[in-house]
């Protein structure tokens, strides 16, 4: 375990983040600040005091640099700049100064596998010879096959198709392909080049000297390849559902450049990385957030289990298991803009709304970082019925439209009014259309109403950051009914779960709060409480 100075020398107070509530900014989808129809960084700084009444430590806003497009931004074509769809960084600097006025701490995305296809480095490549210093900072080979007209070797793309694309040479013949693990348009970089290092630290260094809290890192498992890049027999290839084996992701050289890029947060004290880790086994996922790699990584534990109390509990005991071999901090979260909205995977209508705001309460009183995904606090549900042609999500166009995507949990956010777009713009449109039923889910309407999802979110985050019952690192299990769960942390609060299809009774103990009015002293189904 850590000294009471924490790691690298760190006071306990510079390690927020180990319980801190960080709240998830889709940028294009939070709130549109100059009326083009997509939600952008003034649109955030407007939301400001939303924000801070919600109760949040932390905004994690995802990519914002500059970038085509390809994929939302996870394609950087400078990492050192802001998108002008969501404004400059003047915008970015005044965010940063005044989510800091307010007590919230900014962090961001942060996309070292790969670049855009348009990265002046990419553009030189292409540009360059095979064998040049310019290719060498991506993984180009030549093709297999008579004229190399067959890719290297059978890697998928995670989006689709194959992981290689074939170029053309600059002087006009068929050339060499290189490797993108995500979308043609997203060449993953050679790790094994010290120049790729050596921008990456500059970038840190970056956006940390302007304020910049913390980073969370795409695909942090991914980076490091293995030697001579072998054939795999595939029987599993789905986007964030990768075997351990897979040979993409989770190669021992990640963890040298975690420890790189752990060096240089160390020169900032009082910031953090959290890694987007899809790593199923718990000691190799534990390696990653050793004290000289990173503070945090996400654990997808919870947002993958199913509303039954043998799964939740199965889910909780494996994401404790997965840091407590290293000393870490534990991570939850029920969704972010990859994963369908929790209201919808528990059931939809009623009982998913009920069963989402049971588990918001099981989150909550769970040791560790929690991070909510923003509309998840407005009990928003996806929307699963978008008309083909406005979907934007490139699962769509390299599945052959068989896969609709992730566009469904990433529509915008509705603030106010009766009728799209709730406020969310002063334009006639919104980059994903908004569905017109969803005039009782706005924050306008929920903010004065004690039942609704956002006054429990709220509530929740009030009571966890002031109540000592929320204190201590581990947590003891209570014996249940069949299909309940019950737990107690160190501090004193015990946190039941009801997913049976009638009421319980509670443990012994003062109510606090509950997900659900209860039924003659009882749990009602499909509920949970706090005790104290």
């Amino acid at each position: 375990m850590e000294s009471p100075q924490g790691v690298a020398g760190q006071a306990e107070s510079d390690r927020w983040w180990t319980n801190g509530v960080f709240y998830q900014i889709y940028p294009r989808s939070f709130s549109d600040g100059n009326g083009d129809g997509v939600g952008d960084l003034g649109g955030v700084r407007e939301r400001l005091g939303y924000l801070e009444l919600l109760g949040i430590d932390a905004i994690w806003l995802s990519p914002v640099m500059r970038s085509p497009m390809a994929d939302h931004g996870y394609d950087v074509s400078d990492p050192r700049d802001i998108d002008p769809l969501f404004g400059d960084l003047a915008t970015m600097d005044a965010l940063i100064e005044e989510a800091h006025a307010r007590r919230i701490k900014v962090t961001m995305d942060l996309v070292p596998n790969h670049t855009s296809d348009q990265h002046e480095w990419f553009v030189a490549a292409l540009a360059a010879a095979p064998g040049s210093p310019e290719r060498s900072r991506y993984i180009f080979r030549d093709g297999k096959g008579e004229n190399g007209d067959e890719p290297p070797n059978n890697w998928p793309s995670i989006f689709g198709g194959p992981a290689w694309t074939r170029i053309t040479e600059a002087d006009g013949t068929p050339g060499q392909w290189y490797l993108h693990i995500f979308a043609r348009e997203q060449p993953d970089l050679n790790w094994e080049n010290p120049e790729v290092a050596e921008d990456l630290y500059t970038t840190l260094r970056f956006w940390l000297s302007r304020g910049v809290d913390g980073f969370r890192i795409d695909v942090a498992h991914g980076m490091a390849k293995p030697e001579g890049l072998p054939d795999h027999d595939w029987d599993l290839n789905e986007l964030m559902r990768n075997d351990d084996d897979d040979p993409r992701f989770n190669n021992p050289g990640v963890h040298e450049i975690h420890r790189g890029i752990r060096k240089v947060m160390n020169e900032f004290p009082g910031t953090m990385a959290v890694g987007e880790i899809w790593v199923r086994d718990n000691e190799r996922f534990g390696e990653y957030i050793r004290p000289d790699e990173l503070h945090l990584g996400f654990n997808f534990r919870l947002a993958e289990a199913k509303f039954s109390a043998e799964q939740v509990r199965a889910a909780v005991d494996n994401s404790l298991a997965a840091v407590a071999a290293v000393g870490g901090t534990p991570t939850w979260t029920l969704s972010n803009h990859d994963v369908e909205r929790e209201v919808t995977r528990y059931g939809g209508g009623a009982l998913g709304w009920a069963r989402a705001r049971a588990m918001t309460l099981v989150e909550f009183a769970l040791p560790g970082a929690v991070f909510v995904y923003n509309g998840a606090e407005l009990g928003l549900p996806n929307v699963d019925d978008l008309p083909e042609d406005a979907l934007q999500d490139p699962v769509w166009e390299r599945s052959g439209h068989t896969e609709r995507g992730r566009d469904g949990c990433r529509v915008p956010l509705p603030w106010q009014g009766t009728e799209p777009p709730f406020g969310f713009t002063t334009a006639e449109s919104t980059w994903l259309p908004m569905p017109a039923d969803w005039a009782p889910l706005t924050v306008e309407a929920q903010l004065e109403d004690v039942r609704s999802m956002l006054s429990l979110y709220r509530t929740a985050i009030e009571l966890r950051s002031q109540r000592p019952e929320f204190s201590g690192d581990g947590l003891d299990w209570y014996g249940s009914p069949p299909g309940c769960l019950a737990f107690r942390r160190r501090g004193g609060l015990i946190c039941a779960l009801n997913a049976t299809d009638g009421p319980i009774p509670l443990p012994p103990g003062q109510l606090l709060l509950a997900s659900a009015p209860l039924v003659d002293g009882a749990l009602p189904s499909n509920a949970a409480a706090w005790l104290i």
